[in-house]
């Protein structure tokens, strides 16, 4: 049994599926770890440690793994290594619940703001960012809030075609301007016209090169400042789409954007088609930003609140 379920069964079964790929290579690995071994000791613990770090799961998030089950095995002087997936699961449990963050339920902003909800988009080109957009413009649609898209991103014309495609099927208005247009007064107009139109939320694009840094940062300072100047206090949300299927090259993508922009949430997308969802572990325990929604498949409504305990429970096989 998993520590408690939030979700629906429907939904746990598309987690399951989503992360197989990633569980079946990573417990082949672990398989090989334990052959011949009876007890957990120094050869099992480095070989668990190639696991960790070959399952994109991170160095530094696997040494903190391994620094724990080895403080494990010296309290416990003796652990088979048929406790070793029970140990690790909940030492990988425990390092995701030391986040000291709330795991969300379902597709929701704070209650009673009496302005809209304004999030920020960011991430590198590819990354499944407008994608994450209009799935998140759909999921909020379907939970009864109005939602209203900027496409920001304005140097990239197949960039605002896309938007306009998922806002279309998710149904929602987009505010759009011509190509090379300041992506800036593209934010002001969205969220000038969704003040107007009373809307709950507003979800604003912004173009995803890294290639100068400093450019980026000036851009995304340039959107948060004219965000802030007709609702103070926003972007309530930075949210950074990370491509999970890019392993370790997506916790250097967070490393650079969370040094570019105050990143507060982040988005892991593509888990279905990858056997690096390990990322997802190392990505939460190092950067200490909420994992706010993971992607788990192509479809528009397979995109799912991130939960820690549920996450963990689909990694890990039944025991």
């Amino acid at each position: 049994m998993g520590f408690f379920s939030i979700f629906s069964k429907e939904k746990k079964e598309e987690l399951n599926k989503g992360l197989e790929k990633s569980k079946e290579s990573f417990f082949a690995k672990l398989a090989k770890t334990v052959v011949g071994k009876s007890k957990v000791d120094d050869e099992v613990l480095d070989d668990l440690e190639e696991v960790l770090v070959t399952s994109d799961v991170g160095v530094e998030t696997t040494l903190t793994i391994i620094e724990r089950i080895e403080a494990r095995v010296s309290r416990d002087k003796y652990l088979g290594t048929g406790q070793l997936q029970t140990i690790l699961r909940e030492e990988i449990a425990g390092l995701l619940m030391e986040n000291n963050q709330e795991d969300q339920s379902d597709f929701s902003i704070p209650a009673n703001l009496g302005r809209p909800y304004v999030i920020m988009v960011v991430g590198v080109n590819g990354a499944g960012k407008t994608t994450t957009i209009g799935k998140l413009a759909y999921q909020f649609k379907k939970k009864g809030y109005s939602v209203m898209l900027g496409a920001a991103d304005t140097f990239r014309a197949a960039a605002v075609d896309q938007l306009e495609v998922w806002a279309e099927r998710a149904g929602v208005p987009i505010v759009v301007q011509p190509m090379g247009a300041d992506p800036a007064a593209v934010a002001y107009d969205t969220v000038k016209s969704a003040i107007a139109k009373k809307c709950d939320i507003v979800i604003i694009d912004t173009a995803g090169r890294l290639h100068n840094k400093s450019n980026l940062m000036r851009e995304l300072s340039k959107i948060k400042n004219v965000t802030g100047k007709l609702l103070p206090n926003t972007p309530d949300e930075v949210l950074l789409v990370l491509d999970g299927s890019t392993g370790q090259n997506a916790i250097e993508q967070a490393k650079q954007f969370t040094a570019a922009t105050e990143v507060n949430a982040l988005a892991i997308t593509k888990l279905d088609g990858t056997a690096k969802g390990g990322v997802v572990i190392g990505i939460s325990h190092q950067f200490k930003i909420p994992v706010k929604y993971i992607g788990v498949g192509e479809k528009i409504d397979q995109l799912q609140v991130f939960n820690r305990r549920e996450f963990v429970d689909s990694f890990f096989p039944e025991s």
